[in-house]
């Protein structure tokens, strides 16, 4: 058996009452938050030692205490996020339907493609690093969780979260894998698997 409640019931039952504002406003509020970090711990407080520290238990007693701890975070949060909101009001004026079109493209096409066939370039630097020959899997390699070949050794290449799948692990018959993961602009590749220390 299970239970749901709503989070605005939550809001409602906590606080008294619950904010409602236009619709895409909160998403359009949290991206341009995203962008700003206007409500990272350095500007509002690490929140939940705060509630944990706070003397009151109700709502009220929170957003008094709060208020007087922090005085300024909520004015400055909001800088933050208008600055950047006013970034994309300056920007949004500039993107019609063939930009819209070509970041569409890039996303369907370019990264999607180069998402998928990582695995090529990440083998040839290998080769370069260990001064081995490399070649892709075949697709009789392929079908046995093999994405390529660094001398004789057969490698997969998965990213770090297929590590949370240990069900799929099985079924890859690989002498190594190379697990990496992405970061902002760079894919870092974890090579403990193949470069002896």
């Amino acid at each position: 058996m299970e239970i749901k409640i709503s989070i605005k019931e939550l809001e409602k039952e906590l606080t008294g009452k619950v904010k409602k504002f236009p619709k895409y406003v909160s998403s359009i509020i949290n991206l341009a938050n995203q962008y700003a970090q206007g409500t990272r711990p350095h500007v509002v407080g690490q929140l939940s030692e705060m509630i944990q520290k706070c003397p009151y238990k109700t709502y009220e007693g929170w957003k008094k205490w709060y208020l007087k701890e922090k005085p300024n975070a909520i004015d400055e949060a909001t800088k933050k996020i208008m600055e950047m909101l006013n970034n994309f009001k300056e920007i949004i004026p500039m993107i019609d339907e063939k930009t819209v079109r070509e970041w569409v493209e890039d996303l369907v096409l370019t990264k999607t493609y180069v998402g998928l066939r990582l695995q090529e370039p990440i083998l040839k630097r290998i080769a370069e690093i260990t001064g081995k020959t490399w070649r892709l899997a075949t697709s009789e390699e392929e079908s046995k969780g093999i994405d390529g070949f660094i001398g004789d050794i057969s490698i997969s290449i998965k990213p770090e979260t297929y590590k949370t799948k240990p069900q799929l692990m099985e079924q890859i018959q690989a002498d190594k894998i190379i697990f990496y993961k992405k970061e902002k602009k760079v894919i870092i590749v974890d090579l403990s698997q193949i470069i002896e220390k």
